[in-house]
């Protein structure tokens, strides 16, 4: 007998009948048939080591412990989506478009938007090689042998596929499932899980991927991203991935126009409650790959994409009081305190009210029956207060003058929305916040400390600001409440790890007011270390792009108080980055420098990232839309017709590819 050949037969066969059954839904086998088939290639597997083979149907069983995920950069970022709420959002959003690609007959994809956690899978050769979770869309942490487990998602794919790319899912727990799992915990005391989508999500970071194998997670295919893709728009990507063995829902549907798009939300605004599994909207993609390269993204979207929410479930409950957070810039935000009621599947207990103004626009009160909704947002809010049921003695709320943790009388800037707590150096939810946020993912992501830990090292008089934290050691945790040698070790290592973190990150953990991830990074890149930002002037700072003089003003305030100076200065003695470590470039030059260039078209000698990776490293600018900076487009075949409109009327002048090339290439070009 050919081991290897019956190994592998094996394999293809329960591949086949695991597609069938958790993909086609059509299972022509019985489970006790399919166990017994598995059962054999285990025992042949077990006896032929020789032969083991990572994708074998025998490792969705799990097994595999994870102590630690490792974090793994995105090869291509994941993108969150915008939203909307209405038709009329969707119809601003293809007049955004049209001004872009001019006008052109538009399709679009429609696809049911799923409520679960996000996956990004490498697949190489028709195998799967790493599945991350999306993190922060930058990069996200390594649950492949979670992933495994899950039967829908395939180990080998079938048919002609390209050598190498990625498919973006949603992992979902359907409710049939969801509510076995929770029958299950209530019969053996234990308090059930919350929602469906929290129960995914949790499931991914489980250490034993064999309690992963236990939980019935599915996950359902939206796209497909790589080079040289065999397709040319969304919905045909849909269709291959079927043939290549994934679970792209069949709910996807092809429209020819935006009134085909309504009728497609209309019919599942409706029709939802009749699908096995959570979904709170519609995504909307432009169908055309072409059009999508053409239109591009911003910071943090597709310009060629969009979110249709439908309309918030909403639930009256009683506001039982009222309280007020202390963010960590001093904000202050008040927060309703409800009767706990059910809403979109979870319990809610409290609600944001935002504002005075809004409390004073509503006209809430304690003691009133309010009306919660939970619509974009995470946090459900108040949207309406109950008139009829208003207690006789009821009185209207007044809103606090001072600071709710250290008492300093609250400040309201002018043209601003919230109070703020001036007392920035001394109020305790202030410096517990900046150094959360110094530790968080996106900023210095120190493993081994969370929020909690820090208030804990902050109580305790261990840290008083983020410097403070390069200066712990294990005797000095070691006696704190529920640590042990080894998280008390794990604590001072991850301190000592962020020191790798860059520049751009460090100045975002930094905590200045209105510096996000986006600015931070072009703040780093325009100014290449701490100093120089430091000494830079107002102007300066407002003439860099996309600064505004709210941001200016802001980094000038921090860098003008002695307590952010200490602070930073310490940080650089620990060893921390506050400069950009330039990548080495040896075909670098400076010959673009002050030039903008557009990217348009499709190339026949290089790609789109190519040409604008040659760009930035000879010193041009690369810009998303033609405008009076711009002073080239480097234009390919089928150049948008708007594109071209725009660049001869504000007469930009437009060039090759070999145009361009000639430019790096001839010293004397004076472009």
């Amino acid at each position: 007998m050919d081991i290897q050949n019956t190994i592998q037969k094996l394999r293809e066969e329960l591949n086949q009948h695991n597609y069938n059954y958790y993909v086609l839904d059509n299972a022509i086998i019985s489970d006790f048939e399919f166990d017994v088939k598995l059962k054999q290639l285990q025992e042949l597997e077990n006896k032929y080591p020789e032969y083991f083979d990572d994708n074998s149907p025998t490792q969705r069983v799990g097994g595999t412990i994870t102590k630690n995920f490792q974090t793994v950069p995105h090869e291509h970022r994941m993108y969150s989506l915008d939203n909307s709420y209405s038709k009329e959002d969707l119809i601003d959003w293809e007049k955004r478009i049209q001004r872009v690609l001019g006008d052109v007959p538009i399709e679009y994809t429609c696809e049911l938007k799923y409520d679960g956690a996000s996956i990004s899978i490498t697949y190489e050769n028709g195998k799967l090689k790493r599945a991350v979770t999306r993190g922060d869309g930058f990069q996200g942490d390594d649950v492949t042998n979670n992933i495994k487990t899950i039967r829908s998602i395939p180990l080998q794919l079938k048919g002609n596929f390209p050598t190498t790319f990625d498919v973006r899912g949603e992992i979902i727990l359907p409710f049939a499932g969801f509510e076995k799992m929770n029958q299950e915990l209530i019969e053996i005391g234990e308090l059930p899980y919350s929602n469906p989508r929290n129960t995914a999500s949790g499931s991914l970071k489980l250490q034993d991927s064999a309690e992963v194998a236990k939980r019935p997670l599915d996950c359902l295919l939206y796209f497909i991203i790589g080079n040289n893709l065999p397709f040319k728009s969304q919905f045909e990507s849909l269709e291959t991935a079927r043939k290549w063995g994934f679970k792209a829902p069949k709910e996807a549907k092809l429209a020819h126009n935006l009134d085909e798009v309504f009728q497609y939300i209309d019919y599942w605004d409706t029709h939802r409650h009749t699908l096995p599994y959570e979904t709170d909207g519609v995504v909307v993609k432009v169908n055309s790959f072409y059009y999508q390269d053409e239109l591009g993204f911003t910071a943090k979207s597709p310009r060629w994409a969009i979110a249709y929410k439908f309309k918030s479930e909403q639930v009256s409950t009683h506001l039982k009081s009222i309280s007020y957070q202390v963010g960590r810039t001093g904000s202050i935000t008040p927060v309703a305190n409800l009767e706990p009621v059910q809403l979109a599947g979870t319990i809610v207990k409290r609600a944001s009210l935002h504002n005075a103004d809004q409390i004073e626009k509503l006209d809430i009160r304690v003691g009133d029956t309010v009306f919660v909704e939970k619509g974009g947002e995470i946090i459900p809010k108040i949207i309406a207060v109950d008139l009829s049921k208003r207690p006789e003695n009821s009185v209207p709320t007044i809103y606090i003058s001072r600071c709710p943790e250290c008492q300093t009388e609250l400040i309201r800037g002018e043209g601003e929305a919230n109070h703020y707590c001036p007392n920035f150096y001394g109020c305790p939810p202030q410096i517990i916040g900046r150094i959360q946020h110094f530790i968080s993912r996106k900023a210095m992501d120190i493993e081994g400390i969370g929020s909690e830990t820090v208030t804990l090292l902050f109580n305790n008089g261990l840290v008083h600001n983020y410097a403070d934290l390069y200066e712990l050691t294990v005797d000095q945790i070691l006696p704190l409440e529920r640590m042990a040698q080894k998280s008390a070790e794990n604590l001072v290592n991850g301190v000592a790890n962020s020191k790798n973190i860059p520049f751009e990150r460090v100045l975002y953990a930094l905590g200045i007011r209105f510096v996000g991830e986006t600015v931070a990074k072009k703040l780093a890149k325009h100014y290449k270390n701490i100093n120089a930002l430091r000494q830079a002037t107002l102007m300066d700072l407002v003439l860099v792009d996309e600064i505004g003089e709210r941001i200016a003003q802001s980094v000038i305030d921090f860098f003008q108080n002695h307590d952010n100076i200490v602070s930073i200065d310490r940080l650089k003695k620990y060893g921390i980055q506050f400069e950009i470590i330039e990548k080495i470039n040896l075909n670098a030059t400076d010959k673009l420098v002050g030039k903008t260039f557009v990217v348009s078209g499709v190339f026949t000698r290089f790609s789109r990232d190519d040409l604008k990776q040659a760009i930035e490293d000879n010193g041009g600018k690369v810009g998303s839309a033609i405008s009076a900076k711009t002073n080239y487009v480097i234009a390919g075949d089928n150049m948008g017709p708007a594109k071209l409109e725009k660049a001869d009327k504000l007469k930009v002048p437009i060039i090759s590819e070999d145009d361009f090339m000639s430019m790096l290439d001839d010293n004397n070009v004076d472009v």
